[in-house]
């Protein structure tokens, strides 16, 4: 195996045994750093401390991760300028924020027979936020309602 000692200095290959002794020689452990490559690579370390750095890194990244939420905006085919407006501010919101945006239009009644009112309202919302999302998933009909989901636009 290639060894490491506690200061970072490189023994080159090393028996086992040999490695073992060097690492209770200096009071401390030996910690197979790189199992997969050719000779493996050992380091003669304190492993708690290692195993505490190791936690510390992993707590770091998942830290760092965003979590992407699914935002959903429930939409009807007769919906007034004013509202459709505050939908799209909020939808405009959410995208910046790095979430998805699933737009549900919901027909009732006698609605479902004007069906390309509710095609064209989705067009109109693709033409609004078409600066600040990308469409992941077309507008596909569920039932009685039609589901689009927008994603954010890559930077």
């Amino acid at each position: 195996m290639r060894l490491i000692d506690q200061n970072g200095d490189m023994h080159g290959v090393v028996a086992t045994p040999q490695a073992i002794a060097l690492a209770e020689a200096a009071g401390l452990d030996l910690v197979e750093i790189a199992p997969n490559s050719e000779p493996p690579v050992c380091k003669i370390l304190d492993y708690g401390k290692y195993k505490y750095e190791m936690h510390k890194k992993a707590a770091q990244a998942r830290r760092k991760q965003k979590v992407v939420e699914v935002k959903e905006i429930k939409l009807r085919p007769t919906i007034d300028d004013n509202d459709f407006n505050i939908k799209m501010r909020n939808a405009k919101n959410f995208l910046r924020e790095g979430d998805k945006v699933k737009v549900t239009l919901r027909f009732r009644g006698r609605e479902m027979s004007h069906q390309e009112l509710g095609t064209s309202l989705l067009n109109r919302v693709k033409d609004v936020l078409a600066p600040v999302c990308r469409v992941e998933f077309d507008a596909k009909f569920e039932g009685r309602q039609i589901v689009m989901i927008l994603a954010p636009a890559e930077k």
